[in-house]
């Protein structure tokens, strides 16, 4: 329980806390009503200081976060949220002490923005259902419903469904104003200007009507109105750098600017009764009174909690892995580490132990050595480890590890691979150069050059020695994206390129395999594939013979090979087992063939090694090649399969059900080992028996150390792979240091993943922001019941307005029908004085008693279904909504035109869009194709074909002509686009390259550009990921769309109370222009 801190104990608190002046990174700072205190997030806690500055005092002290504080209108409580039960809620304390007050059980997050006038109720938001009537698209991760709840607990109250955020009362509560939400853009992002950035409004509450009162099309956001309610003050980017500007709220546009901050936005903003402002600005926080603003001198008294290292067990985390030439050690990379464990006895020893990430181990070929990559210095290096003590022949028993620098300087260099003498490394350079490092000489060169090859995401190029080490197999995209071709060079990097395939599926993961004389490959040539280009392909496993004789060998029939193998084996007897005689032994060759490619007529030495296409993982050649062993997923997770490659029977060799690991065989070809879900097994290669591979130990954790190391790498990251070089005109360096200072004060993720967010939203690009998600055992989750409430009920029960459609209650034998009241779940009864989520916590698939009364019959009944979870309730909606659009569409057209609604850029949204247009729409004279809301993915080019048709055939069998035709897997009739500002990423891309091929109109609102493709990058810390936009499209107008805006050819806003009583403006115009189109 979080423990309060009165002001009384502020003396003994002195003793056991601990003092820091000139604090940084001071977040949510609100002014007290009377102006004379100001409560603010520090560190996670909640602290109060005088407005004048001082001594903070912390009024919360937990391990959860504590953010958000809101002060009640007479200035006693102050609300706030916290994620105490692993989502946010919102607390109530009062600011002399006690204990907090939970007033929201709900798992969706809960945000406190507001008190009532009358301080009985926090208004707060939460992403929650829409109400029956509202044809408002369901997204949980764009709208947020308002509510209020009494500060004595109770339940909560619906304010409204129109999906708002950032909302505050005037005087007498008779208005809201607030900053809407239109789409998907990281909240931290600045300088944008679009169609999604946020405008101010004002909800008459009672009336539920709804007027816009800014205007800029950049960011407006954050408004309270002034103490007479005649302005309205907010942040804005009007003038460049988010600042406080004024205006009336009566909707004039004439911005009056009140500061003038630079280079960092002004944020959270509140207001005193007196109208002073508070705000932060640069990490501290500002007061601004009669036109004068004054940064605050804090002083912060914390509980030296900061920066604590942790101890965590090294086990089930290992994202890869390599097993030593010797086969007694696996190296693996746990949490950014080198690790080393025995393959016998899981004795375990950690190699690297720094805040920076090492990956891509590897060994050398005696097994002595280790080599990594690794982040320590100012780019990407290769370091090796060594054992010091010459008796100690394991790394896993060692005491003492020597790591030293093999390829270091200003480029990025990593991704190591050893050659098989020991004496070369082959490397990545910059994302786009195969270079081979030579230890002895010091020196490089340069195998693949740049303008063949891009990286994506770093490890995705592939690329192996030969046996003999004098040729390299790799990679090659050839300057394309589209696919990668294997292609063979000399070591030495004499000569020209060797395409052994050139399949136009592309060839991945290749590999050398008898001793040279094979190579193999994955290809999803033979397999079936996805609807769409990007999407899951079925592969098999293929290869090439480099030698006739090794082929011939392998294209025997078993009997065939049999009795050359007899033959054979008759030769290799000695003289004195063949005959009793005392001839003397002719002198034996010892001499060594030495092995030469043939690389003419590859394609008719080419066999396919699997029987069966799969969705595959890694896969394993043995040394004769009479085994393949490869991971394969046919039913739940990845099973390790064998095929023999000449008899082709093929059969589960281990059951895993796991994860599409990379295969390591050991050199005698009798164990396979794979990473499962983690965590380390061998397989033997005969009987399939599974070993987890013991892994015993801990690690330390200095999670200050890691985060200052994931900004700085985030930071390069940008640097060396935001799709402009020139970062969009942003001193960048400047602004490393500018958030950097930040870092000491930043002592969890929550905190860190806002200020990832803030430096990364200042390239003004899409697709940039940190992302936290938190592992929280034992977090509440509130399970769904599949019924729509009338919120706005503040009494006894909850009355049903909808049984959604699908849900536990939307079956035959159920009585429960909109109207009828749910009295009690599990027999507690929902009073006005209690939030009934609580009743739901943790019930998804358990038996759940639920009371119902009908007012009309008066008649009670109990029913028992299994609630399900809030994604299962998630995708009900979704179909619900479909639904209303569809009838809606129907309704207006008279039944000619078409709809569908594309949900993702992706293979199952394109699957569905297929379905629905050419199933019960084939015959509709013409499609409205709803985009709205899309966040994108990669589709753009297979919608633009799918609906580009023009009949060139049609067909009439005994004279009689069909309706259809060709083409027949498309369609060819009139469209048009509906989108709007939600549109995200590849759902840009698509209506903007419709609207250039000429397909038909868009209707609705302008998309802002954001088509760029990005890397969404994991960290050390599995629960943070950041995103850079590293690939820019270049359209007609020979510039990156990126925020190149996409405009309607039909503009149509939709009005809150529109979708709010059920209608679609948008709909209703694609309609009409659809029966237009048809007209003509």
């Amino acid at each position: 329980m979080k423990k309060l801190l009165l002001a009384a104990s502020l003396v003994f608190s002195a003793i056991v806390l601990q003092a820091q002046d000139n604090p940084l990174w001071l977040r949510y700072p609100t002014i007290s009503p009377d102006g004379k205190q100001i409560a603010f997030g520090y560190k996670g806690d909640i602290y109060l200081i005088n407005s004048a500055g001082g001594q903070a005092i912390p009024l919360t002290l937990n391990e959860a976060h504590d953010m958000m504080p809101v002060w009640s209108k007479d200035g006693k409580s102050i609300a706030f949220a916290s994620n105490r039960y692993g989502n946010f809620d919102v607390f109530l304390v009062g600011i002399n002490g006690g204990s907090p007050t939970r007033l929201t059980f709900n798992s969706a997050n809960d945000y406190p923005y507001d008190f009532t006038p009358d301080n009985k109720h926090v208004l707060f938001g939460s992403a929650r259902n829409g109400t029956t009537e509202s044809a408002r698209f369901h997204s949980p991760r764009i709208f947020q419903n308002l509510y209020k709840v009494k500060t004595e607990d109770g339940k909560p109250v619906l304010v409204s469904a129109a999906g708002i955020e950032n909302a505050s009362y005037n005087r007498d509560g008779s208005l809201l104003v607030f900053e809407d939400k239109k789409g998907y853009e990281d909240g931290w992002r600045k300088h944008h200007t679009s169609s999604v950035t946020r405008d101010i409004w004002i909800m008459d509450v009672k009336a539920n009507t709804y007027t816009q009162v800014s205007s800029f099309e950049g960011e407006d956001r954050n408004p309270v109105f002034s103490a007479d309610d005649k302005s309205i003050y907010f942040l804005s980017e009007k003038n460049g750098n988010q600042n406080i500007f004024q205006i009336p709220s009566s909707g004039q546009k004439n911005y009056q600017q009140l500061t003038t901050f630079q280079n960092n936005p002004v944020r959270h903003l509140t207001i005193a009764n007196d109208n002073t402002l508070c705000f932060s600005q640069n990490g501290e926080i500002y007061t601004l009174k009669n036109g004068q603003s004054k940064k605050l001198n804090v002083k912060i008294l914390n509980d030296g909690r900061d920066n604590l290292s942790r101890t965590e067990p090294v086990m089930g985390n290992v994202s890869e892995f390599a097993l030593s030439p010797n086969g007694k050690e696996i190296a693996f990379i746990n949490r950014g580490e080198v690790f080393v464990t025995s393959v016998e006895n899981g004795q375990t020893k950690q190699i690297t132990k720094t805040p920076q990430q090492e990956r891509m181990v590897t060994w050398s070929p005696d097994s002595k050595s280790i080599y990594y990559s690794t982040e320590r210095g100012k780019s990407w290096d290769i370091y090796k480890s060594t054992i010091v003590q010459k008796d100690e022949p394991y790394f896993f028993a060692a005491t003492v590890i020597k790591d030293e620098p093999i390829i270091e300087g200003v480029s990025e260099q990593y991704q190591p691979e050893i050659s098989p003498d020991g004496k070369e490394i082959a490397y990545i350079e910059d994302r786009n150069i195969l270079k081979v490092y030579n230890i002895k000489g010091k020196s490089s060169r340069t195998i693949l050059p740049k303008g063949h090859n891009h990286s994506y995401s770093d490890g995705d190029w592939s690329f192996q020695w030969s046996p003999d080490g004098k040729y390299i197999l790799t990679d090659d995209q050839k300057g394309f994206m589209s696919r990668s071709n294997l292609a063979i060079f000399k070591a030495d990097g004499s000569g020209n390129a060797i395409y052994p395939v050139n399949s136009g599926f592309g060839e991945y993961s290749g590999q050398w395999a008898l001793n040279g004389k094979m190579i193999t490959w994955a290809s999803s040539k033979d397999g079936r594939k996805s609807l769409a280009i990007q999407g899951n392909r079925e592969m098999d496993i293929f290869g090439i013979f480099l030698d006739q004789e090794a082929y011939d060998r392998a294209a025997m029939s078993k009997a065939d090979f049999d009795l050359l193998k007899e033959r054979e084996d008759r030769e290799r007897l000695t003289p004195k087992d063949t005959a009793n005689t005392k001839a003397k032994p002719a002198k034996q060759d010892t001499s060594k063939k030495e092995f030469v490619p043939d690389f003419s007529n590859l394609g008719n030495r080419k066999v396919k090694l699997t029987i069966n296409s799969s969705s595959l993982g890694g896969y394993a050649l043995n040394t004769d090649a009479s085994k393949l062993y490869y991971l394969s997923s046919f039913e739940s997770g990845y099973d390790l399969w064998v095929t023999d490659t000449r008899s082709r029977e093929t059969k589960v060799l281990a059951k895993l059900s796991g994860s599409p690991s990379g295969i390591e065989m050991s050199k005698d070809g009798k164990s396979l080992f794979v990473s499962n879900r983690g965590r380390l097994v061998k397989v033997e290669s005969e009987s399939g028996r599974i070993t987890p591979i013991g892994i015993t130990g801990d690690m330390v954790v200095d999670a200050a150390a890691e985060r200052e190391y994931i900004f700085n790498h985030a930071w390069r990251q940008v640097k060396e792979k935001f799709y402009d070089p020139k970062l969009h005109g942003v001193d960048w360096a400047m602004y490393r240091e500018t958030y950097a200072r930040f870092l000491p004060h930043v002592n969890n993720n929550f905190d860190f993943q806002e200020l990832l967010s803030e430096i990364l939203g200042e390239l003004n690009a899409s697709h940039t922001g940190g992302r936290y998600t938190p592992m929280i055992s034992n977090a509440d989750e509130t399970a769904k019941l599949g019924l729509l409430f009338d919120e706005t009920n503040p009494g006894e029960g909850l009355k049903v307005t909808e049984v959604i459609a699908g849900g536990p209650l939307a079956t035959k034998k159920s009585k429960v029908k909109a109207g009828h009241l749910l009295m009690a779940i599990d027999s507690e009864s929902i009073t006005a004085d209690v939030d009934w989520a609580k009743y739901l916590n943790n019930k998804k698939g358990k038996n759940t008693l639920l009371s119902f009364y009908d007012p009309t019959s008066k008649n009670k009944w109990t029913e028992t279904i299994r609630p399900v979870g809030m994604a299962e309730e998630n995708t009900l909606m979704y179909k619900r909504w479909i639904a209303k659009m569809e009838q809606m569409v129907d309704k207006l057209s008279g039944g000619k035109v078409g709809y569908v609604h594309v949900e993702g850029m992706n293979d199952a949204s394109f699957r569905e869009t297929f379905d629905v247009v050419l199933g019960k729409n084939l015959e509709k004279e013409a499609l409205i194709v709803d985009t709205r809301f899309n966040s994108g993915g990669w589709l753009h080019d297979d919608l633009n074909t799918f609906l580009s048709g023009k009949k060139y055939l049609e067909f009439a069998p005994q004279g009689n002509r069909l309706k259809g035709g060709e083409p027949n897997v498309r369609w060819t009739k009139p469209s048009c686009v509906v989108m709007n500002e939600a549109n995200y990423s590849d759902a840009f891309i698509f209506p903007y390259i419709y609207k250039q091929n000429g397909l038909g109109k868009l209707i609705g609102m302008p998309v802002a550009g954001t088509g760029t493709a990005v890397w969404w990058e994991r960290q050390i810390d599995p629960t943070l990921v950041f995103g850079i936009p590293m690939i820019g499209t270049i359209g007609k107008e020979n510039r990156t769309t990126e925020n190149l805006q996409v405009e309607p050819d039909i503009r149509v806003p939709v009005k809150y109370e529109s979708y709010l009583s059920g209608s679609d403006t948008q709909i209703e115009v694609a309609v009409k222009e659809m029966l237009k189109t048809i007209k003509q």
